[in-house]
């Protein structure tokens, strides 16, 4: 079966409207992104999207910010498709709004520390923290610097996190009331009775998780021995154009390079965050690394997953792995998990809605033999040492395996599944 990757137009992926206002605290990628998502689906009556501070000349400077994008295009042609009418129908600078396919955006461009933000006056009480700013869950809403928790002390009653949580006192624990959940994932986790600060993860993660999740029901945690990935990751706005002097106490000097023209290597929490959205991961012995290019998005996971062989002579082949795959993408990840036999390129993935995309053709796998040698190893053993007549060397088959996985790693993929976990939230919202 040959699946074709191609952009899904968001008038193909409408949805209900619900009768609540969304806010959106900041617009940089992530946050103007997650408003393109909402209008272009109408998913709420309204939005409520904090600048925090004045831009440009006024509100029309905002609304040509929001309007094209050196990535995505125009946002017309994200809403309509070639044939593109106006997105942008009316802009009031006395008012502060603006309207977008027929939803009323209102802009807010004082308050920067989420506490003081009017959520509660703007009858809003589900918002998306965009900012990255705050990330701490534990950080009380009345910190001067501003915290998540503001956010709820301005009178919303759900946040949704567009990042992992980062607790910086790491001997605190994570509090009962946040959790982190990744639409078609582990949305069981996600209490509405008990849960008001919800993280998403990251984009790399959300891939990660529709990778592992398939090799996981099918051959069981118990059968993974370890396994490791490399993201190789479009660049992001943390990044310097050029190379610049590290601040004080800096240790990771790469970070300080010219995005164009390096192939920057840097870290990422993907390993940690998964643990945290399937939980038998934590059993299994997990690395993972980045890598920055120089595109703009469009991102790749390598995933290299080591498997015993359980049944004699029974061989763990690309094909296998692959049919694994398709199952998933055609059955219970049907909505989030595409599978296909195309050669793809990092372009080729832009504004592709899917989670994660497997490239089927370059999947590898091969099957060898581990020997143990007990006798250097017999701290392993019940007693310490070999029974008499026992050989000395232990062989295990196990395969290695290498699956390959696209994902925009900002609107199509992440974006999307944000919008998707948002408005699940919401729904839950209007049922209380």
């Amino acid at each position: 079966m040959k699946t074709q990757v191609g952009q899904i137009a968001a008038r193909e992926a409408r949805q209900e409207t619900l009768p609540i206002k969304l806010g959106i605290n900041g617009i940089g990628r992530i946050g103007k992104l997650n408003l393109w998502h909402h209008v272009a689906r109408r998913s709420f009556e309204g939005l409520v999207v904090n600048a925090g501070r004045e831009a440009g000349k006024g509100l029309q400077d905002i609304a040509d910010y929001l309007n094209r994008d050196s990535t995505y295009g125009a946002l017309a042609r994200y809403i309509h498709g070639f044939r593109a009418g106006r997105a942008i129908e009316e802009i009031d600078e006395a008012a502060g709004t603006i309207r977008i396919n027929g939803v009323k955006v209102e802009i807010l461009r004082e308050a920067r520390n989420p506490a003081k933000i009017p959520w509660r006056q703007k009858g809003v009480s589900l918002v998306a923290e965009c900012t990255g700013a705050f990330r701490d869950p534990t950080v009380p809403a009345d910190d001067p610097k501003g915290s998540l928790r503001g956010h709820l002390a301005g009178g919303a009653s759900k946040v949704i996190l567009s990042a992992p949580f980062k607790i910086k006192e790491k001997a605190r624990d994570m509090p009962e009331d946040a959790v982190t959940s990744i639409q078609g994932i582990n949305d069981g986790a996600y209490d509405p009775k008990r849960h008001c600060v919800i993280s998403v993860a990251s984009c790399t993660t959300t891939c990660l998780a529709y990778m592992v999740k398939p090799l996981l029901d099918h051959f069981g945690p118990a059968t993974i021995l370890g396994a490791s990935m490399v993201t190789v990751h479009a660049i992001t706005g943390s990044q310097e154009v050029l190379d610049r002097l590290p601040g004080a106490r800096s240790d990771d000097l790469r970070r300080n390079r010219g995005i164009f023209n390096n192939i920057i290597l840097t870290t990422t929490g993907a390993a940690s965050a998964l643990g945290l959205v399937i939980p038998e991961m934590k059993q299994i012995e997990f690395i993972a690394e980045s890598v920055r290019v120089p595109t703009s998005t469009g991102s790749l996971i390598i995933l290299m997953v080591n498997i015993q062989n359980l049944i004699p002579g029974e061989k763990i082949t690309p094909e296998r792995i692959n049919h694994v795959y398709q199952k998933a993408a055609e059955g219970p990840l049907k909505k989030h998990l595409s599978f296909s036999e195309i050669q793809n390129v990092s372009s080729d993935i832009i504004g592709v809605t899917s989670a994660a995309v497997i490239e089927g053709r370059e999947t590898r796998a091969q099957t060898g033999v581990v020997r143990v040698a007990l006798s250097e190893s017999c701290s392993l053993l019940p007693e310490g040492r070999l029974e008499a007549g026992a050989s000395s060397t232990l062989q295990v088959p196990v395969t290695q395996a290498v699956v390959y996985g696209w994902y925009d790693n900002e609107l199509g993929s992440f974006t999307n599944m944000m919008g998707e976990r948002t408005m699940t939230i919401a729904r839950g919202l209007l049922k209380r």
